[in-house]
């Protein structure tokens, strides 16, 4: 982070000097010749400095600004149908649209088996413990996933975020971390507060980041709207969110104790919001309907994360005004149609493109 200062000092300096020599005169017996006198030369007329009360004439400072527009990333994810990662597509094969205007692409990069950088937020309040065991059963599901390579961290979030085990290699100790969760203080789920202050946390750390993100997505006495928290979601770089809604299984759990169809509504809305953050980070959405759900959840969330393909360019719009773009990308056959995927008997394949679909661009204030 420290950068060396070098100076370099170079003097220069030149000096000359002439010789005088003088001889005896001998006696002259004809005409004498006096040589003419070279004009005296006039010293130059130097101009009188300038009065203190003259105007000056300032020089303005010339300034060169060169900013180099920054290579955009965008991490995309091709998957079958059964969430089968597809591999061997080549540069040519993708195609990427900025607010409509299309971009040439400088490189395409791809994973496989790649390590996870991951951080799991998970919903942990003092609430109906049937409905808290099944978010924690999801969790452990999860932790199996784990290689040894991969880096993990646990937060859990009730009226504030907690982080239970830092960043680590070792998945015993999340396992340590989910039986030490047995009882809640508070009953309050501040997600966008929580999940606000896990995204800042993960902000300084280098590389791809993902954030599992397990919860009802119920919000309850945050200080955070989730107009200001999509603002934030949309300027944060290099950090997916895969959200998995356990608001199935607490909706079921309401129906079976006669509650309201009042936290129903707000079930609907806190599904399209986890929805949401899946979706303006490039992630995926899941809402497992049965506890056996689980394990291809994180299968293939496992998957996705460890296997995806990177799309770099240069935007063609230099401008760093701080402002929002949209991103499309396409897959694309060499006559410029949609390309076809079709498996070994011939048969097409559906396929799903899941990358960020907008970015923020540098602000540099002039």
């Amino acid at each position: 982070m420290h950068r060396p200062f070098a100076c370099l000092f170079v003097l220069g300096l030149a000096s000359s000097a002439g010789l005088l020599f003088a001889q005896g005169i001998p006696q002259q017996r004809g005409p004498v010749i006096i040589p003419k006198k070279a004009p005296a030369q006039q010293a130059p007329v130097e101009a009188p400095p300038p009065s203190p009360n003259a105007p000056q004439k300032v020089q303005k400072p010339q300034f060169n600004f060169a900013v180099q527009v920054p290579e955009v990333q965008i991490p995309v994810t091709v998957e079958t149908k059964n969430g089968q990662f597809v591999p061997n597509l080549t540069i040519r094969q993708f195609q990427l649209f900025e607010n409509g205007v299309p971009q040439k692409l400088d490189k395409v990069t791809v994973t496989n088996d790649a390590p996870m950088t991951v951080v799991m937020l998970v919903e942990f309040r003092n609430t109906w413990m049937p409905f808290l065991y099944n978010i924690l059963e999801a969790s452990y599901v999860f932790t199996e996933q784990l290689q040894p390579q991969d880096w993990v961290a646990l937060v859990t979030y009730d009226l504030k975020p907690t982080v239970v085990v830092d960043f680590t290699h070792n998945k015993q100790a999340i396992y340590s971390g989910l039986n030490s969760l047995t009882f809640a203080n508070f009953s309050e789920a501040d997600l966008f507060d929580s999940l606000s202050d896990t995204i800042d946390r993960m902000n300084a750390i280098k590389g791809h980041k993902t954030l599992v993100l397990i919860a009802t997505g119920l919000n309850t006495f945050s200080h955070m709207n989730f107009d200001q928290l999509r603002k934030k979601l949309e300027a944060t770089q290099g950090i997916t969110i895969y959200s998995v809604s356990m608001g199935w299984s607490l909706e079921e759990w309401l129906d079976e104790n006669g509650y309201s169809g009042a936290a129903q509504m707000d079930l609907l809305q806190a599904d399209n919001e986890m929805r949401y953050f899946a979706q303006v980070t490039g992630g995926r959405y899941y809402q497992p309907r049965f506890e056996g759900a689980y394990p291809d959840v994180f299968r293939n969330i496992a998957s996705a994360v460890r296997s995806q393909y990177t799309l770099y360019y240069q935007p063609t719009d230099k401008k760093l005004d701080g402002t929002t773009r949209k991103v499309k990308v396409d897959l694309v056959a060499p006559d410029g149609k949609p390309l076809i995927l079709v498996n070994q008997k011939g048969k097409k394949l559906k396929y799903t493109l899941n990358y960020r679909k907008t970015y923020t661009a540098r602000h540099i204030v002039q």
